[in-house]
């Protein structure tokens, strides 16, 4: 029998955040998040489906789970009454709800865990569902999302149960090598077994505001070590700044950046999937000021090498964060390298070039002071290439292009850079670099310093805005060391021929995209749409290329400037 409660609790709820008294239908209205302090509730996973995916599209997987009592498990009571007990309270045969569905109007397949049946444990039945669930994703070549709510392997089960966690590992492997995205959605709480297998090993990672996650909870941690946790220890947030997810979402936005990635991964699909034709040619466009030769003179159209170099290093210049908010749209930033960090000098994530999904990678510095010094000056460390190599091999297994703006003096000099392996960081990315099989084209936008920018920089096109600069060394470096003197930094800058102009001569860089005169700080908007213009221009070739042809012609690209090639230009002043 069923007990109900009285009338006025029915109708008022207390938030567990504030304490506040909330009508009931308004916290519903509002996806059940208070709306005085924020304070996600959990939500069970019938709900959670109602209001993530499109009405009326979920479609249960006619799979039913199955009775197990693997080890005979009786502690105050007998596992299979356990069982019986959470069915009738819950409605659920098992603690997830499977099937495909849609949002935003894609196909995806589904799995939902819900807390309220024996904690979301991971035992055999689930384990088998999910796994169910990634084979339908793989059958019907559509994505897989995951929404987590779990407090570990269900202990019921014995080894069993631990082994769940490498089978359904094994499911989100398949998907990847298929090409197929997949992602996971945190909710509270996600832990143990869960937490360190499919929860974190899909492609992209979610957490909902609030959400908390680890492999041993907070008690454990405190029993086991004696230490002190910090503030907001494996909270959503926590976790962004360590760089163990991508984004942080309230829950009234979770529908809308589902629907952009899952577009993103659809059209990568498609793209992939059409047979090549003959590209039409855009129709002619009436000139503008903007299209007139540049002039490759040694030191650029009419500036000396040193005057670039200041105009380049210019605090107002557009940064990453600039061009992504007007050259591209719909840009959703992915952070962290599931290692530990989130370099703020790095940003990427999906975004649209002329209604094509792409991903973008940049180096970030910023305008002010303060954005500066927070963003390193746009100087990566370990943790930044490592996120960069992260987003370009997912671009490749979604079979996206990736774009690339360089803008940084060089990697991160420091000492704790040195100690997490930098030079192996960047190494590790020219590498993958030259066998991605998806077309790159990089842009330097201001200074390309050293390997710092070659780590994002190894492209089927190079491009370099006019009055960016592009050197094995800073011209104080080469001053210093060659002269002796850093106030030798003008003569250095021009010695070391680090224009733009310059560099097309050498056969480095592939065009010069104009700016606005007098330089892009003086109209962002203008250098935007330039910027814009040359990438689509220079991508729309690479887009029908085979994958196999873009790595032989990228390796070929950059074998061509061994000292020993009879084509490596020669420059005489």
């Amino acid at each position: 029998m069923t007990t109900t409660a009285p009338r006025d609790e029915q109708l008022w709820s207390r938030c567990a955040g504030c304490s506040s008294l909330l009508y009931r239908k308004r916290l519903r209205r509002n996806l059940d998040v208070c709306p005085e302090c924020g304070t996600h509730s959990r939500l069970d996973a019938p709900a959670r489906v109602a209001q993530l995916v499109d009405p009326d599209s979920f479609t249960a997987l006619p799979d039913r789970a199955v009775e197990v009592d693997p080890i005979g498990f009786v502690d105050a009571l007998p596992y299979p009454h356990r069982l019986t007990a959470a069915r009738a309270a819950t409605g659920l045969d098992e603690a997830v709800v499977c099937g495909t569905a849609a949002v935003g109007g894609h196909r995806i397949a589904l799995a939902v865990m819900d807390f309220r049946f024996l904690g979301g444990s991971l035992g055999c039945a689930v384990g088998e569902l999910i796994t169910r669930t990634a084979e339908r994703a793989l059958a019907e070549e559509v994505p897989l999302v995951l929404i987590t709510a779990s407090g570990g392997a269900r202990m019921q089960e014995g080894a069993l149960s631990l082994m769940q966690m490498a089978t359904v590992s094994q499911a989100v492997a398949g998907l990847r090598e298929a090409g197929l995205l997949t992602i996971s959605v945190i909710t509270d709480p996600t832990y143990g077994g869960v937490a360190a297998s499919f929860a974190t090993n899909t492609d992209v990672v979610l957490a909902e505001s609030g959400a908390r996650l680890g492999f041993a909870g907070p008690r454990v941690i405190q029993q086991v070590t004696g230490a002190v946790l910090p503030e907001g220890f494996q909270t959503a947030e926590f976790l962004l700044r360590h760089g163990q997810v991508d984004m942080v979402v309230p829950r009234h936005a979770l529908r809308g950046r589902l629907t952009a990635l899952v577009a993103a991964a659809r059209a990568g699909r498609r793209a992939r999937q059409r047979p090549s034709v003959p590209r039409q040619q855009p129709a002619p466009r009436p000139p503008s000021p903007a299209d007139a030769p540049l002039a490759a003179t040694a030191d650029g159209p009419g500036r000396d090498a040193w005057d670039t170099v200041r105009a380049a290093r210019h605090p107002g210049r557009p940064t990453t964060m600039d061009y992504l908010e007007s050259a591209f749209d719909g840009f959703v930033e992915l952070h962290g390298d599931r290692l530990g960090a989130d370099c703020p000098a790095i940003v990427g994530g999906l975004a649209r070039l002329d209604g094509r999904p792409v991903m973008v990678i940049g180096h970030q510095k910023g305008h002010t002071t303060g954005e500066l010094v927070a963003r390193n000056f746009g100087m990566a460390s370990p943790a930044g290439h490592r996120k960069a190599l992260r987003l370009m091999r997912l671009a490749a297994r979604l079979g996206l292009p990736v774009v690339t703006l360089v803008d940084t003096p060089g990697a991160d000099p420091g000492v704790g850079a040195e100690e997490q392996g930098q030079a192996a960081a960047i190494a590790e990315n020219i590498l993958a670099l030259s066998v991605l099989p998806t077309p790159v084209v990089a842009v330097v936008t201001g200074e390309g310093g050293s390997g710092g920018a070659l780590a994002l920089a190894v492209a089927d096109r190079v491009l370099m805005l006019e009055h960016a600069v592009y050197s094995v060394i800073s011209p104080e470096g080469c001053a210093a060391i060659l002269w002796s003197d850093s106030s030798a930094a003008p003569q250095a800058a021009r010695a070391l021929r680090l224009t733009a102009p310059d560099l097309c001569q050498l056969g480095v860089v592939d065009e010069v995209v104009p700016e606005p005169a007098p330089a892009a700080h003086h109209d962002p908007a203008a250098a935007a749409e330039l910027l814009a213009r040359a990438v689509t221009a220079n991508l729309a070739p690479l887009l029908d290329v085979p994958p196999a042809t873009l790595v032989r012609r990228r390796r070929q690209r950059f074998r061509r400037y061994g000292a020993a090639r009879a084509d490596v230009p020669v420059v005489r002043r």
